[in-house]
């Protein structure tokens, strides 16, 4: 009887680990070894179902179908195919699918890491000799090696992730044939120690500029409520023009105006001591025509 696959990312599964469901629950996890995904069936691939219950309750499911019914919680693969477990405490598992492909591109199976050293491999069948291989990301390619069957991505970062495949040509005793391997998702996460320094460096970011901020428009408000500052006091001896009156004198309409006479209003401090100063002191003449 089918049963349905919990969409959960066959990283998880495959590196051992065991996470919890929302709700707080553990859940059936799926662990391979070695730890390669995809798994390839000429590595003599063990399952292993890890979760609650009995383990001899564990009961199996291939491509979808029911297979092995109250069966032990391990076995070795001997045929390709998709692979699930369900254990009576925490359910079904994520699946996996161990290939039997004649060209494989294999990922480390655990949660990759940003700053992670990590190199992928293409596989030929039965580890068959590759030349000329091709490793391409989003059908973009990103080297061609002649000898070469591996491709570092280290120190991985977050654009490293994406869809991975490989191309090459695969050698045997009677032929030599291209082939292509199946995309492989690589997904890079950041890990929680960078997370935690990035939101602290946001932060403080946040916190100077609001600072400045608050800074700016506190002196602006002290400025615009300051009162205007006095003028400077005159020095001892200086000399004030408060103002000067222009007069015009005529005698009548016959005869010619004189000149005008310019009046000038002024005042002197008193000199040191309270005495006035003596005329020389005064620098400047005024004059009025």
């Amino acid at each position: 009887m089918p049963r349905p696959r919990p969409a959960v990312h066959p990283a998880l599964a495959l590196a051992g680990w065991c996470p919890l469901s929302p709700a707080g629950a553990q859940t059936t996890q799926l662990l391979v070894q070695p730890p390669w995904t995809p798994p390839v069936l000429w590595d003599r691939v063990t399952l292993t179902c890890q979760g609650l219950g009995t383990a001899s309750a564990t009961t199996w499911y291939k491509d979808g179908q029911r297979w092995r019914l109250q069966g032990p919680d391990r076995f070795r693969v001997t045929e390709s195919g998709t692979y699930q477990c369900d254990r009576p405490g925490t359910g079904l598992s994520p699946s996996v699918s161990v290939s039997n492909d004649r060209l494989v591109l294999q990922v480390p199976a655990r949660a990759l890491l940003e700053g992670d050293m990590v190199t992928l491999r293409c596989r030929g069948w039965q580890d068959k000799p590759v030349t000329w291989v091709s490793f391409y990301r989003d059908k973009k390619e990103l080297e061609m090696l002649p000898r070469g069957t591996e491709l570092s991505l280290s120190p991985l970062r977050l654009h490293d992730s994406g869809h991975y495949r490989c191309r090459g040509r695969v050698e045997s005793e009677v032929s030599k044939r291209w082939a292509h391997s199946a995309p492989v998702t690589v997904k890079v996460h950041v890990a929680a120690g960078v997370a935690g320094s990035l939101l602290f460096l946001v932060l403080l970011v946040g916190v100077i500029v609001g600072w400045h901020r608050w800074h700016h428009l506190a002196s602006r408000k002290h400025q615009e409520r300051a009162p205007p500052e006095p003028r400077a006091l005159p020095e001892e001896g200086e000399v004030l023009y408060t103002h000067v009156t222009m007069t015009k004198r005529m005698q009548g309409p016959t005869r010619t105006a004189p000149p005008q006479d310019t009046q000038v209003t002024y005042a002197e401090l008193p000199g040191p001591h309270g005495r006035p100063r003596a005329p020389s002191d005064i620098h400047g003449n005024v004059l009025g025509h």
